[in-house]
């Protein structure tokens, strides 16, 4: 069964006109496409300052006829998160979640450190990992997503603040063939690489997009329109990924 997923990421809203434009543009387009998605996921940096009342508009504007699977950034605040996205009580505990969409298996993990911009999977996230992933059928691909990337992507920007100990993550996927490709944020580019032999796709941010050092030295492009990762996993395991701006 092919299934196709949408990816967004960094949507960083602030209340302001720009932030809540560009979010809402994007999922309109969504919500409008003619063959609709199966779910979409939203690889972090929802909310800008973390405050409950970004969350609370997040959950106005991410509101549509599919499933909308989230985890958090380095952006992001747990406990207001978990009460005003998710509804649920406050915690400081990680947010790893796991979605059965269309026969496909897919965590959404945790890999903020509080107060930081790097990354980690810390060892609950990593033992939630391999528990869930081993207790999955052997013939249920799975997709793992988190916000940090585990690889350099050559800018000094993301680079800085990318996952750490990748070790562990490639590790643990050894020894779990179903997970056929890793999706990240957070560098607001769209890009591809590998990562313990499978693919490795970072999403393209919804706010504004990186500029890479040759294409000038001003970081941010706040032109670009904002950017969406059509993910298409078909019956043989193989992920094809198109991306498109919302103009």
């Amino acid at each position: 069964m092919t299934v196709l997923l949408a990816q967004i990421s960094d949507l960083h809203l602030d209340g302001s006109e720009r932030a809540t434009r560009r979010a809402e543009r994007v999922m309109d387009h969504l919500r409008a496409l003619p063959h609709p998605v199966d779910a979409v996921l939203v690889t972090g940096d929802i909310a800008d300052h973390g405050e409950e009342a970004e969350y609370e508009q997040a959950a106005r504007i991410l509101a549509a006829p599919f499933p909308v699977l989230t985890c958090p950034g380095n952006h992001d605040v747990r406990p207001a998160y978990r009460k005003a996205l998710l509804g649920e009580a406050p915690d400081h505990g990680p947010i790893n979640r796991l979605h059965h969409i269309s026969g496909t298996a897919v965590l959404m993990c945790d890999s903020t450190i509080p107060g930081r911009d790097e990354g980690r999977l810390d060892a609950q996230t990593l033992d939630w990992l391999d528990t869930t992933l081993g207790g999955l059928p052997r013939d249920t691909p799975a997709l793992v997503a988190f916000h940090q990337p585990p690889v350099e992507l050559h800018h000094p920007l993301p680079d800085s603040g990318m996952l750490e100990q990748p070790g562990r993550l490639a590790a643990l996927l050894e020894s779990h063939p179903q997970v056929v490709a890793v999706l990240t944020g957070h560098a607001h580019t769209a890009a591809a690489s590998t990562f313990a032999a499978r693919p490795l796709i970072v999403g393209p941010a919804v706010t504004w997009t990186l500029r890479m050092p040759w294409e000038g030295d001003r970081p941010a492009d706040r032109d670009q329109p904002p950017g969406i990762a059509f993910h298409v996993l078909g019956d043989d395991r193989r992920l094809t990924t198109h991306y498109r701006v919302v103009l």
